[in-house]
């Protein structure tokens, strides 16, 4: 029986994720619309497994809610610094910066989603990931500090993104 659900869902929170995202994404809520979201959550999963042979098997869904709240409100935040910044800062008086992250992080999906958090973040995007996967290159639209910008970015998510990939 286990296996049978297994196959049928092999990534339940890629399942819920996706029904979900193809609801919200609808002009307006129909129960049709949401069994077809639940279909494409289903078949895009089976489609995909066999390129996830070593899936995480045990997520915090709670805490990757959480993160994504979090991750939310930075980006609305970053949005209005950006603003600012682009908007009162000469090009002279900025100071972008090449920022190298160590990262503590192993699985490749955390790491993937550290990445993507950085770049949906206004104001940095992730560059590059090093052959071995343990740096991560950040550009940084103006950071006086480079050192904290690597550490806030180090607590604020990698540190969360641990707890969630455990």
């Amino acid at each position: 029986m286990r296996n049978a659900i297994q196959r049928l869902l092999p990534h339940p929170y890629l399942t819920l994720l996706l029904a979900v995202v193809w609801i919200l994404l609808q002009a307006e809520f129909t129960p049709g619309m949401a069994v077809f979201g639940l279909i494409i959550g289903i078949v895009i999963p089976i489609g995909t497994a066999r390129w996830w042979p070593d899936r995480p098997q045990r997520l915090s869904g709670w805490r990757m809610f959480l993160y994504c709240l979090l991750v939310m409100w930075d980006i609305i935040v970053a949005n209005v610094q950006v603003a600012w910044i682009v908007l009162t800062k000469s090009n002279d008086r900025m100071r972008p910066a090449w920022i190298v992250i160590p990262l503590d992080l192993r699985t490749p999906e955390a790491i993937a989603i550290l990445a993507s958090t950085i770049t949906l973040t206004p104001g940095t995007v992730s560059a590059d990931l090093s052959d071995s996967g343990r740096f991560l290159l950040v550009h940084a639209l103006d950071a006086s500090d480079p050192d904290a910008v690597r550490d806030d970015i180090k607590n604020r998510y990698e540190r969360r993104l641990m707890e969630i990939f455990r």
